[in-house]
């Protein structure tokens, strides 16, 4: 049996992971969308926020500076520092769509989320139905019951009546 679960190599029994032409096989899905969640995450903190402003504020300074010295400066402010510019587009282009996969990837796992928790509310209001039946079950159960007053109450009659029945035969 074990041979016929197996033909050159491959498991039959096993299924065959998911894989992309695009996508090695040592790197999955998962750790481009990790990434891109990083990327997400760091670009909306006010750290990168501050890093982005200073680094700016640096290339202007160093590019208005070195404004004597052709040499030195690579972007020029009479061109409207040109370079500075491209670099921001460049980052903004990227990062929108990293943003998205990232947004994306959230909204899969809210969707996961939201699957097992309407699961977890059919299997709670089914056990609450089911204690529910039970709790009523008891109830009819115990209206059945004898109670303490009723068996009182018929235990006197049965001394009464061996009472009766010892008085009875003495008589005679």
């Amino acid at each position: 049996m074990a041979r016929a679960d197996r033909r050159d190599g491959v498991r039959l029994d096993a299924p065959k992971g998911l894989r992309t032409p695009f996508v090695p096989r040592w790197q999955g899905r998962d750790r481009f969308g990790r990434f891109t969640e990083a990327i997400a995450r760091g670009m909306g903190t006010p750290w990168f926020l501050f890093a982005l402003s200073i680094f700016v504020a640096a290339w202007m300074s160093y590019n208005s500076i070195a404004e004597a010295n052709d040499w030195w400066r690579f972007d020029s402010q009479a061109l409207g520092f040109t370079v500075l510019t491209l670099i921001l587009s460049l980052q903004a282009s990227y990062a929108a769509p990293l943003i998205l996969l990232a947004q994306n990837r959230q909204d899969d796992r809210d969707r996961v989320q939201i699957e097992q928790d309407r699961q977890r509310a059919e299997r709670n209001l089914a056990d609450t139905e089911y204690l529910a039946r039970e709790v009523v079950a008891l109830r009819l159960a115990i209206k059945d019951m004898a109670t303490k007053d009723f068996i009182r109450a018929e235990l006197r009659s049965l001394l009464e009546e061996l009472d009766a029945d010892r008085e009875g035969p003495r008589e005679r």
